[in-house]
């Protein structure tokens, strides 16, 4: 500003002085009468001034007016640039809050997703889940323990490379069931009773998007029934056997005195048949003590039982002088358990005796004792002709026997002895490729 009133004032000036010389040279050419043009210039120049005055004012109001304009229009930008601030900073605001509300939103999804994992992993129901291409997506603790496999390993494969039948029955028929029982071979070789539900696992649209199974293990529940089962069976042949035998009894001590009086008084040609009708007699006396026997309840003197020492004695005793049968001991850890040691000693040697038996012409039996979570499991494995599946639920059951010689009590007391103790006794075989019989006993903790 200062720059623009030196200019203006130096306009003036320069006026000035040149009105000034103008009047120098000409006031020597007046004369007396020509005093009119000095006047005349000075006009001149009084115009000029006033022009440049008039000139100087114009712009000077030009420029407060552009200068008006000017804050007007930084007043309108200020405010642009104001409200655009304004909006800047509440969208700031509302960014911060929609952060907010998505970290509040994703940690409640995590708090739900570990409440929900939470529930499926405390289920006692073993819980497995299927995509539609069969991988498994998800199994619960309950799962892993009752089917002996670890989800490490198992999640993203396929369900047929995991499990075996009839698990994989059920998806290849693709069949969903409700509480169905089935026999199951685990992958750490148990041998367990599940009670299966399956169902269609469906988005929120309705949309199949994989398979669901739920898993009971119902072994304990079936080693109960046999027990009930086989006490209520024993009960009814107890009271059934006494009143016989009582009866046959009678019977046979009369035909055993006859017998006698027969042989004192039969000459040496009939001594051969007196014999033979007093070894029958001896025979049926000790198939009604065997029955009695059977039927009674029994007792258990229970003690602590090294189960290893015993399975190696008990074998010794029977296969000790056989050099046809080859016996492989596979004994792991020490197991012990609370037991008869008299019973179980009878148990074990009618399951030698027939092993051995099973094997005329020579053969294998392997021996195996292990320790599977809370249970002690004996296997005897023969390698004789097995047992045709016809027969092969009917061996446990009293006076059933395929021997020539023998009154069908041997296994069935096995069994008897196994399942008062907590156990539980079953029977693998096919004809033609030997047989194993599986014993598990409660082991002691």
């Amino acid at each position: 500003m200062r720059d623009r009133s030196f200019i203006r004032s130096l306009v003036i000036f320069s006026f000035v002085i040149l009105g000034l010389m103008i009047g120098i040279i000409l006031v020597p050419a007046l004369e007396g009468n020509d005093i009119k043009y000095i006047l005349g210039a000075g006009g001149l120049l009084i115009i000029a001034a006033a022009a440049i005055c008039i000139r100087i004012y114009i712009v000077r109001q030009k420029r407060m007016l552009g200068t008006k304009e000017e804050a007007k229009e930084g007043s309108e930008v200020g405010f642009v640039v104001d409200t655009f601030h304004d909006l800047v900073a509440k969208l700031k605001e509302n960014e911060k809050e929609l952060e907010r509300l998505k970290a509040f939103a994703e940690e409640k999804a995590g708090r739900m997703e570990a409440y929900n994992e939470n529930i499926l992993q405390s289920v006692p129901s073993g819980v497995v889940s299927l995509d539609n291409s069969l991988k498994i997506k998800s199994i619960n603790q309950a799962a892993e323990r009752m089917l002996g496999v670890d989800s490490k390993e198992i999640i993203e494969r396929n369900f047929n490379e995991v499990f075996n039948e009839p698990l994989t029955a059920l998806i290849k028929d693709n069949r969903t069931v409700s509480r169905v029982e089935y026999q199951y071979v685990t992958s750490d070789r148990r041998h367990i009773w599940l009670g299966i539900t399956t169902s269609q696992l469906k988005n929120a649209a309705g949309e199949k998007i994989g398979l669901i199974f739920v898993f009971t293990d119902l072994t304990d529940i079936k080693a109960l029934q046999a027990e009930v089962e086989l006490k209520q069976r024993l009960s009814q042949l107890g009271e059934m056997s006494a009143g016989i035998s009582h009866e046959l009894r009678n019977s046979m001590s009369v035909i055993s005195g006859y017998a006698k009086l027969l042989g004192k008084k039969a000459d040496t040609s009939m001594m051969s048949t007196v014999d033979a009708i007093s070894a029958e007699i001896d025979n049926m006396n000790k198939i009604i003590s065997e029955l009695l026997a059977f039927a009674k309840p029994t007792v258990l003197n229970t003690e602590q039982v090294d189960l290893n020492r015993l399975v190696e004695e008990t074998a010794a005793s029977v296969t000790g002088n056989s050099d046809a049968v080859k016996v492989l001991m596979n004994l792991h850890k020490p197991v012990s358990i609370n037991g008869d040691e008299v019973l179980l000693r009878q148990a074990l040697t009618n399951l030698f005796v027939n092993a051995v038996e099973a094997m005329p012409g020579g053969g294998s039996l392997e021996i195996e004792l292990n320790r599977v979570r809370n249970k002690a499991e004996i296997r005897i494995r023969d390698t004789g002709n097995g047992i045709p599946e016809d027969i092969r639920q009917k061996i446990f059951l009293p006076f059933f026997t395929t021997k020539d010689e023998g009154t069908g009590f041997g296994l069935a007391l096995v069994q008897k002895i196994i399942v008062s103790h907590g156990g539980n006794i079953e029977v693998e075989s096919k004809d033609g490729e030997g047989t194993t019989f599986r014993v598990t006993l409660p082991e002691v903790k």
